[in-house]
């Protein structure tokens, strides 16, 4: 069992910059790829980014490529995803998962995450 939980959510005006954390325990992450997610208000669960177990691979969903990063500390068991040049339109609750596939892209099914977190919201001020 892995447990995940989320921080660094809050609000902030458009065009800053958010550094969002996943802490995990109960296994080792380095044995998961891992997911960042999103969901706005009204609408289905997004998907953000994506890092391969071993850090070395990464995909993002188109609408945050070239403005996200997503990386990863294997050594203490954290995720990250870094947030810039923020829109409001980034406006939601991201999560992060944990997925038993050695790498996960924008194609990877949402089934093919074993873990999720509870979330930590993001509120873009226009």
């Amino acid at each position: 069992q892995v447990q995940l939980v989320e921080s660094g959510g809050r609000l902030v005006q458009a065009g800053g910059s958010l550094r969002l954390s996943c802490a995990a325990s109960g296994r080792p992450l380095r044995n998961f790829a891992m997911g960042w997610f999103r969901q706005a208000l009204g609408k289905g669960r997004e998907f953000v980014a994506g890092i391969s177990n071993s850090g070395g691979v990464t995909d993002y969903g188109d609408s945050v490529r070239g403005r996200f990063t997503i990386s990863r500390d294997n050594a203490n068991n954290m995720a990250y995803l870094q947030l810039n040049s923020l829109e409001p339109e980034d406006t939601a609750v991201y999560y992060c998962a944990a997925s038993f596939l050695g790498a996960v892209s924008k194609d990877t099914l949402r089934n093919d995450y074993a873990y999720w977190g509870q979330g930590t919201q993001v509120t873009v001020s226009s």
